[in-house]
């Protein structure tokens, strides 16, 4: 059993014709891309297929007054530990409006979360719970608000609002 060499058959000329036909085809397409490419190069003035649309006006002051203040809620609801035994839980959600204008400010208020719920955490933890339930609620909220304006460089906070303020035993 002899093997016939494809040199002179008809496979080989099917496979030669058909490799030189993927060359062409090849060398085509790089030519068409490269020309393309000096093409796009030279003549900048191709228009781009999607544009942004202009803003929509505001709407008039008369409708619509835009908002000068939102809440910040990013704090969250905390449940921490008091400090006296047996402990008890204080829960407490903890808000407050703030510019949204003001970028940096709000940059610096969402990285500053941790820090925020740490400060409220450290003052409850110090308390007791006859100290927690015999305290006005606005003296709460005024140390609070020193201990988080001493943590703020780029503002302050006006006013702290509760959402929730509970001791749970």
């Amino acid at each position: 059993m002899e093997q016939t060499p494809l040199k002179n058959t008809g496979a080989a000329r099917i496979l030669t014709v058909s490799y030189r036909v993927l060359i062409i085809i090849g060398l085509a397409l790089a030519l068409f891309l490269a020309g393309g490419t000096v093409y796009g190069l030279l003549f900048k003035h191709a228009k781009p297929i999607y544009t942004v649309p202009a803003p929509a006006p505001p709407p008039p002051q008369g409708r619509n007054p835009p908002l000068d203040s939102r809440i910040f809620t990013g704090i969250g609801r905390l449940r921490i530990m008091s400090g006296d035994t047996p402990p008890v839980t204080v829960v407490v959600s903890i808000a407050f409006p703030y510019n949204p204008q003001d970028v940096p400010f709000a940059e610096e208020l969402a990285s500053k979360i941790p820090d925020l719920r740490n400060a409220a955490a450290e003052y409850f933890r110090g308390r007791g719970a006859e100290e927690l339930g015999g305290m006005d609620e606005q003296d709460i909220k005024a140390e609070l608000l020193g201990r988080y304006n001493r943590l703020l460089r780029l503002g302050a906070i006006d006013t702290l609002y509760f959402n929730d303020f509970m001791l749970i035993d």
